[in-house]
């Protein structure tokens, strides 16, 4: 097999041509990580304020609904016009919902904010992507994705604790209208940025919508809506008892569909190349995040630590992130290497996070665990988002992008959804966690097996 290795940068990202909108784009992420990280600490007093405790599952839900649709489109439309409008369309309205969720008089405008933010967040987020295939060098793209990485660092460390003392100080909606103040720097930086770095638009390689065997845009957006509602039917299936299990089920089934149509062909069978890509990214994500849904619960039930305490144990994995992102992005590592040894380094620390479980066990060995978790995934992610602009066809980048999202999403669905559904059979005990964290294990052990095929 032949070893492909990063290229070196061929020229720095905060060179004086790209400064302003590295920056820009970095602080836009940094104000989408704080808020995603927000929302989970402000929403139990959301809904007792609001007297909607019955569609607080659905407040979460419908983002990532809304987030599935618009990567879509947003991909499609970044491919054929360029990614600067929809990058601005999607801004406007990741900042419409959360003014509309700010300011919302019942629990249902509240959703309706997040629907729209979701919306938004989703169309920016994939033109980013985009952007970065348009404007960078393509030597410089793995220091572009560190740095996005990077961009969680600050919100994942301050996060809650400031959320915490917003609630207290000033409110709620505080938390969801002291963001859109803060986007008018980053936007103004990112506007400067795209005047000295144009991202010109251009017309898809396979031409209009249909030709070379593209699906149509508004077929594609159907089979979204159609993924979108097989998601939150996944996830609420797996967080209900009794009939549950069927929920989830049929919400599975329904995914499964939509993605065999939106994913590139051969994807659900990990097929080589970007097909496998896009799988192993899921796979990672997946893992992680359905490990860690119940790490905070476990400390706290079964160890006795405070909240503040249990999060913090996250804030380790949060780091490890970020610094292994940066050490990928600055020098040639072999990818083969890479990838295969990510997915052991995020089993390991699964593995090692559940053996806080026992008394006998110091609490240290979760956040060790959770440090080993992080390096895996942070080695991980920039690696593989290089990948899939390099196995691109022109002007099929964001179309890829939007691919490697939505499985993302989807494989991050169902893992949180399986843990959740052992959870809701047996109980939050010590037993049941063990079994949750050695599920997500497998899950990224096999990882090891689809990196052979990514075609590093």
């Amino acid at each position: 097999m032949t070893t492909t290795m990063i290229d070196p940068p061929a020229e720095g990202v905060l060179a004086p041509r790209h400064r302003a909108l590295t920056v820009g784009m970095v602080s836009l992420i940094v104000l989408v990580a704080f808020e995603s990280l927000a929302v989970s600490t402000a929403m139990p007093v959301v809904g007792r304020e609001l007297d909607g405790i019955g569609l607080y599952a659905l407040a979460f839900s419908g983002s990532l609904a809304a987030g599935m649709i618009a990567t879509v489109a947003g991909g499609r439309w970044g491919d054929l016009r360029g990614p600067v409008v929809p990058l601005w369309t999607g801004l406007a309205a990741f900042v419409a919902g959360l003014v509309l969720s700010g300011t919302a008089p019942t629990m249902d405008v509240f959703v309706l904010g997040r629907f729209v933010q979701g919306l938004g967040g989703g169309l920016f987020q994939v033109s980013l992507y985009v952007l970065v295939s348009r404007v960078y060098p393509a030597g410089t793209h793995p220091k572009v994705f560190s740095l996005f990485a990077a961009g969680w660092v600050v919100p994942s460390m301050v996060g809650p604790a400031v959320t915490g003392l917003v609630v207290g100080q000033l409110g709620w909606r505080w938390v969801f209208l002291g963001v859109p103040l803060l986007v008018a720097p980053a936007a103004l930086l990112l506007w400067r940025g795209l005047a000295t770095a144009p991202a010109g638009g251009r017309a898809g390689a396979d031409g209009p919508d249909g030709a070379g065997g593209r699906t149509p845009i508004a077929r594609r957006l159907g089979w979204a809506v159609l993924a979108a509602v097989g998601a939150a039917l996944t996830q609420y299936g797996g967080s209900a008892r009794g009939a549950g299990l069927v929920l989830m089920a049929a919400g599975l089934a329904v995914l499964v569909t939509a993605l065999a149509r939106l994913l590139p062909p051969g994807t659900l069978r990990a097929g080589r190349g970007l097909p496998s890509v896009i799988v192993l990214r899921g796979i990672a994500a997946g893992a992680v995040f359905g490990g860690e849904v119940y790490l905070p619960l476990m400390l706290t039930a079964e160890r006795g630590l405070s909240p503040a305490l249990a999060g913090s144990v996250l804030t380790g994995g949060a780091l490890a992130w970020s610094l292994a992102s940066w050490i990928v992005g600055r020098r040639r590592y072999d990818r083969v290497l890479i990838l295969r040894t990510g997915p052991l380094l995020i089993t390991a620390g699964l593995l090692l996070a559940a053996l806080a479980v026992f008394p006998a066990v110091p609490v240290a060995v979760a956040f060790l665990g959770e440090i080993v978790l992080g390096l895996g995934i942070g080695s991980v992610y920039p690696t593989l988002s290089v990948l899939v602009l390099e196995l691109s066809a022109p002007g099929r980048e964001g179309e890829n992008s939007a691919s490697m999202g939505i499985g993302e999403s989807a494989f991050t669905v169902a893992a949180v959804a399986a843990v959740g559904a052992v959870v809701a059979a047996f109980g939050a005990a010590g037993p049941v966690y063990l079994a949750c964290f050695a599920l997500t294990a497998l899950v990224a052990a096999t990882g090891t097996l689809v990196a052979g095929r990514t075609g590093a």
